[in-house]
């Protein structure tokens, strides 16, 4: 991801913090700034006790306790909680329950045989291994009640390479914040740019063709600049194009021809990559080849 970690101490054990370099990079200065998120990996078995006491409403430490105190400690950041396994816990409560069930039948048989069917079946001496009685219900009840009175989201994770993807997905989400937000500064969200809606300038030689075959394309529906720049650099103008799907030995392949061609966005830490789409492709080719002028492209689909 273009980006570096490390191992520190932290306020919150189990925690992951972002810092931002604003400045040259020099030992010991403070080019480096904390920023505003905070990522705790909470235990399953803390989890699951601090919701058994909330539910049991005791004055030990519960969920949302538990919160209050991490953001105490955080300086007031965004905070996320992780939970990792707690399907597997459900599943194996599920299954204790039904081998517990299982058991205590076979003891009330085995006790009725032994007293020759006659009689009271004898109790066991000792007591039975207590069933946890928390619910899927109450952890919903207890993860909205979080979100809602203390602004803190618990992601619930099915196993650690999860939890490494969710932290490259807040990586790259850090990381784009200070981007996003000066993007949404910038005149009204219904105003289109003008590089965008202005014609394209073309001189005598054919200098600024490229910039009108770009704009072309992207008076699609859905299409933006870096989707039609990646079909533009793949094939530079319209005839090149239509040579392309002449070639093509059949409808499908046709239509599919520019489905592959990847969309790179971003650079760095922040890149991302996706393929332009049959669905487009598609659109594109109806556009290119079909005879028929009132031809709709989106309701061919």
């Amino acid at each position: 991801m273009d980006c570096s970690c490390a191992i520190e101490s932290q306020a919150v054990p189990c925690s992951i913090s972002w810092k931002r370099q604003v400045g040259p990079s020099q030992v010991d200065d403070d080019s480096w700034v904390e920023e505003p998120n905070v990522l705790v990996l909470l235990r399953l078995e803390d989890f699951v006790s601090m919701e058994v006491q909330g539910t049991a409403d005791c004055s030990e430490e519960t969920l949302r306790s538990f919160a209050a105190r991490v953001m105490e400690k955080t300086a007031g950041r965004t905070l996320a909680l992780v939970v990792v396994g707690l399907e597997k816990y459900f599943r194996l409560e599920f299954l204790s329950h039904k081998l517990q069930s299982r058991k205590k039948l076979q003891s009330v048989v085995l006790s009725g045989s032994q007293a020759g069917g006659q009689g009271k079946p004898r109790k066991r001496k000792g007591k039975e291994a207590p069933i946890s009685e928390l619910s899927r219900v109450e952890v919903e009840e207890a993860l909205v009640d979080l979100q809602l009175h203390a602004g803190v989201q618990v992601r619930v994770l099915e196993s650690w390479k999860e939890l490494g993807d969710l932290a490259s997905s807040f990586t790259k989400a850090v990381a784009e914040a200070p981007f996003k937000r000066e993007r949404e500064k910038k005149g009204f969200s219904f105003y289109l740019e003008s590089e965008w809606c202005r014609g394209a300038k073309v001189d005598r030689s054919g200098k600024g063709l490229a910039q009108v075959w770009k704009r072309q394309i992207q008076q699609f529906n859905r299409v933006s600049l870096e989707m039609a720049g990646a079909v533009v650099s793949k094939y530079p103008s319209p005839l090149l194009l239509a040579q392309a799907y002449r070639k093509g030995s059949s409808e499908q392949e046709r239509q599919n021809m520019l489905a592959d061609i990847p969309v790179r966005r971003g650079d760095g830490v922040t890149a991302t990559t996706r393929r332009i789409g049959s669905e487009l492709s598609r659109r594109i080719y109806l556009q290119m080849t079909s005879p028929n002028p009132d031809l709709s492209l989106d309701a061919n689909g």
